[in-house]
């Protein structure tokens, strides 16, 4: 009894060496490819092919395919991908999960290098490279060697606890029992893996099983197929909080696996009946990462052309549309757009941080114009200001919202250079926000104006067009460099600046001037000088938010 328990123990225990491993190896991966994450972001938005390059790709980097339909379901919530698109990704993504089921069968097909017997060395050379070195390519490169030490050395754990009962009855009795009815053994993948919510684990457990000869073609079939299945549930669960778009997309995913399953499943049931000798044969680690890649290259091949009545069948089960309005949702698309499944990937969660600030760096923007306009309109009306002053609140709630988003993502392990970006933008933020409290300054002068029926001189209109346009071009010249990480944008920034710092000296001696000889009344000149400054101090934010480009381009 107690060695039965401690067989059980040391099963768990490599499980978990399993699935640890393997997220450490992730981690590794993704900080290793954080450069090629932003392009990959890029192509999500092209087409259907390339976004099934991507699906695959990404889930051999974070090795989940359930991570990456968590992923996707969070950018079409967010706005960031269509359905249509969407379903690209998702196709990929089976292709990418069968990356860790070759990893797992290596033992069999890498006959000069067995994984299990290197794995400890290899284990201890990232140890001592993680704990010495202080570059940090080489780190991650260590940290991807500790995961895949780890990942087999759990596997060989996982082989020796199970070895000592290959030739138990009640083994052969069960999978015989599986592979004799293929809904059951469908079933039973889809179960455990939806239980334990990763398919890789559990295709590993699988394959773990097959390497000591105890599992039989059909069982394994059968039981490959539900995996896939299975994997569904958790973008399943992680929908229900998602808008009904979000919701079609793991519907999809869904209706992918399933149909895949159901042609697969009958397509095997008549070849064993063809080939009964198949049905007591013992398949392979390695026969089951052929399989597993087979089903799924080929069910994308099979569904793709029809990726289009997917995306027409999830309409069919969620029904209805999301309601949406330009200004009042605003403040809600931004809120989707900070989707906290993104976070299931740091670098993609990165750039989704960038994107989100650089919104808010444009509607400031507009925000600042508007007031600028209202500022040297003839005839301003309080409806200018009242647009200005509740584009301000909003600002100030995304300022609160993007501060929590960036607070989540500087806790999710990051590069360096991604640590500096995350800390850049809580400094971004603020600048921003102190940018739209400018333009609410000078939508507060444009109220004076209406309510001492202020009137400027031709003159002062001109100078104050002139410096609105030079610092509208500066603010929007470092948001742009935010955006592109371009230095010629920094540099346009900087001479700018320059430029509105004279230009302000200049105006104010030349306003003061104008008072002087009795040519503007003091009301007009208060509003004049007090606008002037809070210009200034918008270039003064455009020169900070570039200042942090630069520092991380250089």
């Amino acid at each position: 009894m107690i060695e039965h328990i401690g067989n059980l123990f040391a099963f768990i225990g490599g499980l978990g060496m399993f699935l640890y491993g393997m997220n450490i190896m992730a981690d590794g991966l993704q900080k290793s490819a954080g450069g090629k994450m932003k392009q990959l972001l890029g192509y999500l938005t092209n087409n259907r092919i390339l976004g099934v390059l991507v699906g695959a790709l990404v889930t051999a980097i974070i090795q989940s395919s359930s991570a990456t339909t968590v992923m996707v379901v969070g950018f079409v919530n967010a706005g960031i991908l269509n359905l249509t698109q969407a379903v690209g990704v998702i196709m990929g993504a089976n292709i990418g999960t069968t990356i860790t089921a070759w990893l797992v069968s290596a033992s069999e097909w890498a006959a000069f290098a067995k994984p299990e017997f290197l794995a400890p060395l290899i284990l201890g050379i990232g140890a001592f490279i993680l704990l010495f070195s202080k570059k940090q390519k080489t780190r991650m490169g260590a940290e991807i060697a500790i995961g895949f030490g780890i990942l087999f050395i759990g596997l060989s754990s996982m082989s020796g606890a199970i070895s000592v009962y290959k030739d138990s009855p009640i083994f052969a009795q069960a999978f015989a029992t599986l592979g004799g009815n293929p809904f059951l053994g469908i079933i039973t993948g889809a179960v455990v893996t939806a239980l334990i919510q990763s398919s890789s684990a559990s295709v590993g457990i699988l394959q773990t099983l097959a390497l000591n000869g105890i599992v039989n073609w059909p069982a394994a079939i059968y039981i490959t197929l539900g995996q896939n299945i299975g994997t569904c549930i958790t973008a399943l669960i992680s929908s229900m909080g998602a808008n009904r778009t979000a919701k079609r997309a793991a519907s999809i995913h869904l209706m992918f696996n399933v149909a895949g399953a159901i042609v697969f499943g009958i397509l095997m049931t008549a070849a064993f009946h063809i080939f009964p000798a198949w049905t007591t044969m013992h398949v392979t680690s390695t026969g089951i990462s052929i399989f597993h890649t087979i089903f799924n290259i080929t069910n994308t091949l099979i569904m793709f052309p029809f990726a289009g009545l997917l995306v027409k069948l999830s309409g069919i089960i969620v029904k209805g549309q999301d309601e949406q309005t330009d200004e009042e949702d605003e403040e809600q698309a931004v809120l989707r757009h900070l989707d906290d499944r993104i976070l299931e990937s740091p670098s993609f969660a990165v750039e989704n941080a960038v994107k989100e600030v650089v919104r808010m760096g444009g509607i400031v923007s507009d925000n600042l114009k508007f007031a600028m306009d209202s500022m040297l309109a003839e005839e301003p009306d309080p409806g200018m200001v009242e647009r200005v002053l509740k584009k301000e609140k909003m600002i100030n709630n995304l300022e609160k919202m993007l501060t929590e988003y960036l607070i989540k993502i500087s806790n999710l392990s990051l590069t360096e250079r991604q640590t500096a970006v995350v800390n850049d933008l809580f400094y971004t933020v603020s600048d921003i926000e102190r940018v739209g409290d400018h333009a609410e300054n000078l939508a507060e002068f444009v109220q004076y104006r209406i309510d001492h029926q202020v009137v400027f001189s031709e003159d002062a209109k001109e100078e104050l067009k002139a410096m609105c346009d030079a610092v509208l071009d500066c603010y929007n010249s470092s948001v742009k460099a935010r955006e592109t990480e371009e230095i010629e944008y920094v540099r346009k920034v900087v001479k700018l600046e320059d430029e509105v710092d004279n230009m302000e000296e200049e105006l104010r001696e030349t306003h003061i001037a104008r008072l002087s000889a009795g040519k503007c009344k003091a009301e007009s000149g208060v509003i004049f000088l007090d606008a002037i400054s809070n210009m200034e101090r918008v270039s003064d934010h455009a020169i900070n938010i570039a200042g942090y480009v630069k520092d991380e381009i250089q």
